[in-house]
């Protein structure tokens, strides 16, 4: 059964990502969280949450998170891209999102979409 829920954020969009933490931590609590280190690190900070830590993007977090997405572990993945600066682990990037679309894991890259799925993460 899927049980976790991925969380990553660019550096831009790491405070979007704890205000949304905040906001649906009650169907947060209810998952174990994974997510890239300093993400995960603040989302605990603010929030309380207990977050699983992975390395940092750069430093192969992302590949972390797609190796458990093809174990079918992972339920959803909320991945707040900055969509105007280019990343130096592009390929891992690149990598977790095909991944995601290949497992047909639900995968948010900005708000909009993260808030459209998080209904269908309540548990029932």
């Amino acid at each position: 059964m899927s049980s976790i829920i991925a969380l990553i954020a660019h550096d831009r969009k790491k405070d979007e990502m704890v205000t949304f933490a905040q906001k649906h931590s009650a169907i947060l609590s209810q998952y174990h969280l994974i997510a890239t280190g300093t993400t995960g690190a603040r989302i605990n900070q603010a929030t309380g949450l207990e977050v699983q830590l992975m390395q940092s993007g750069p430093m192969g977090g992302d590949s972390q998170i797609a190796a458990q997405v093809v174990e079918g572990t992972v339920k959803a993945v909320i991945f707040l891209i900055d969509p105007l600066f280019a990343q130096p682990h592009e390929p891992d990037i690149q990598a977790l999102l095909r991944i995601c679309n290949l497992q047909q894991t639900p995968l948010a890259t900005n708000l909009a979409t993260a808030e459209a799925i998080m209904p269908s993460l309540t548990p029932a």
